[in-house]
């Protein structure tokens, strides 16, 4: 059971990302001892969508293609609507989204994050919450949707929206100390 102390995080984003979506994680879990990297498309910088327009970029420490699973005890997938849908259709990080989940390894997906959770068949059969945009996409992934501050199944957090992320930070706090879920197919 890692310490938040001794974990490595790792959050993919890319343009359009909700700006306290990825700030307010990465930011608490370094705060706590956490090595958190951020990977992009290109392993450049990212600009975010603050509320209602562009917000401030976020540097990268890496590509996306060049981020191993196994490098990391957990995966978080900040919202905002642009970014998911972006992310979603990008074959290195659905390739990184399915290595974690199969891996067993922490996944946080918050906002309309978990859109890349039901592009990569990881919601079936467990219970999850979303932007309540998508709740008809993750039922429709066969997950039980509920409208709760943060749901976990399993090692897979999810959470609403920005003002869940106090509930959310803690809950990749507390699954990380868990350590490594065993992680079969849930029952469809």
């Amino acid at each position: 059971m890692p310490e938040i102390s001794d974990a490595k995080i790792l959050i993919i984003a890319t343009d359009g990302f909700e700006q306290s979506e990825l700030e307010v994680p990465r930011d608490r879990l370094r705060e706590a001892g956490a090595r958190v990297d951020v990977a992009t498309p290109r392993g450049t910088g990212i600009r975010g969508w603050d509320k209602t327009d562009w917000g401030r970029e976020a540097e990268a420490d890496m590509k996306i293609a060049d981020a191993r699973a196994g490098d990391y005890d957990a995966l978080v997938i900040p919202g905002g609507a642009l970014n998911p849908d972006k992310l979603r259709t990008d074959e290195a990080a659905m390739a990184v989204v399915r290595d974690f989940v199969s891996g067993g390894k922490v996944v946080a997906a918050i906002c309309h994050g978990p859109w890349l959770l039901v592009e990569a068949d990881a919601l079936r059969g467990r219970s999850a919450t979303s932007y309540k945009s998508i709740r008809t996409d993750v039922e429709n992934a066969g997950a039980n949707w509920v409208d709760e501050a943060v749901v976990t199944d399993n090692g897979i957090i999810t959470s609403r929206n920005p003002g869940d992320l106090e509930a959310f930070t803690a809950k990749i706090v507390e699954e990380i100390r868990e350590g490594r879920h065993g992680r079969e197919a849930a029952a469809g």
